[in-house]
């Protein structure tokens, strides 16, 4: 078992953690103690002291989806009175009150409907590049796959038709945890570990930029949280060896707990914030070590007991990415925040302030 004093100076010394050492700080550290631990990295890797943010909005242009996860309260059947799939119209009044506010990117993710193939995704990304000058954040890994299945495309074809129609980069939705025994428990039916890898590996080798996530707090061990790290850090590992340079494959690591209401699994009690901080501590030791690669981003979607200046010292660089004088973070499916400002102070301090 690792002893805790040697972990804490390969930290502080910059080395790189096994798969055992990174289970015993998230079992056995203590939470201050990790946030220490984790600030000296932020400090280290980025000593010009400064928060990065970006205006976006979240648009889920559909929630019909044939997956039908368990741990999902979103999807709806096709017959469903409450599906939908957006129109034209509707997405343009949310991408314009987006521009007027300063938004620069939409994060653009939706169901797995059984009707759309890659020709819809092609036109609908053509006519917003047309339209908007905006940045696509678009379709997850299980979409993607989706559209290789329903298309009868290779994976590589595929991504390469999407990027020239305009998908700028794709998130990492649907990672939840990279492990298909935890996968099959929560029912996870859109894809296995290894096709959500394999779509970001492919779009890396392509040069098309990604992000990361987790979704934790449910039916996964904390060896299986490390395990996830571990793949990710892989991934990113043959990325920028690939590329020859360190702006190469994931940009950015979101994680958030397991939201339970609504759900086939609402039995389970929701992870508190501390469990929260800590995981998202152990993300920057663990996963990244040494390597330069992407930054943490704050899921303020998807904590709301925390005020993201809060957790800065748990590695926090992100709420988002950009930097500008006021700006406003839109939340599509979310009744209790309805948007958050991001303002800047005479001294130049900049502060966040959520409107309830």
């Amino acid at each position: 078992m690792p002893r805790l004093d040697e972990t804490r100076r390969k930290v502080e010394d910059g080395v790189r953690l096994s798969r055992e050492e990174g289970v015993a700080l998230l079992r056995d550290a203590d939470l201050l103690e990790l946030g220490a631990l984790a600030d000296t990295v932020r400090w280290r890797k980025h000593p010009e002291a400064v928060v990065t943010y970006i205006i976006d909005r979240n648009i889920n242009y559909t929630n019909v989806c044939n997956a039908q996860c368990a741990f999902c309260a979103f999807y709806r059947d096709l017959p469903s009175k409450e599906g939908y799939l957006l129109s034209k119209p509707q997405l343009a009044q949310k991408i314009e009150e987006t521009i007027a506010l300063g938004g620069r990117q939409i994060l653009l993710q939706g169901g797995l409907h059984p009707d759309l193939g890659i020709e819809y995704y092609e036109e609908l990304f053509r006519w917003m590049k047309a339209s908007y000058p905006i940045w696509i954040h678009g379709l997850s890994p299980a979409e993607v796959q989706h559209i290789v299945r329903v298309s009868k495309l290779s994976l590589e074809e595929t991504l390469r038709r999407l990027m020239a129609a305009g998908l700028d980069s794709i998130p990492g939705g649907g990672a939840e945890i990279l492990s298909d025994r935890v996968r099959k428990i929560i029912g996870i039916a859109k894809g296995s570990t290894s096709e959500w890898l394999e779509v970001m590996e492919t779009a890396h080798r392509l040069g098309m930029r990604t992000t990361a996530t987790m979704m934790f707090g449910h039916k996964e061990t904390l060896a299986d949280r490390v395990e996830h790290l571990d793949r990710l850090r892989d991934l990113q590992d043959d990325a920028i060896r690939n590329a020859g340079s360190a702006a190469a494959g994931f940009t950015a690591f979101i994680c958030w707990t397991f939201q339970p209401d609504h759900t086939a699994m609402s039995d389970i009690s929701p992870a508190g914030s501390f469990e929260y901080l800590k995981t998202q501590a152990i993300v920057g030791r663990k996963c990244y070590g040494k390597t330069p690669t992407a930054h943490l981003q704050d899921p303020w979607l998807m904590s709301y007991d925390l005020f993201p200046m809060d957790t800065l010292a748990f590695k926090r660089r992100f709420i988002r990415e950009a930097i500008d004088r006021e700006y406003l973070i839109l939340f599509e499916h979310d009744p209790r925040v309805s948007a958050g400002y991001i303002r800047e102070n005479a001294k130049g301090q900049r502060f966040v302030e959520q409107v309830l």
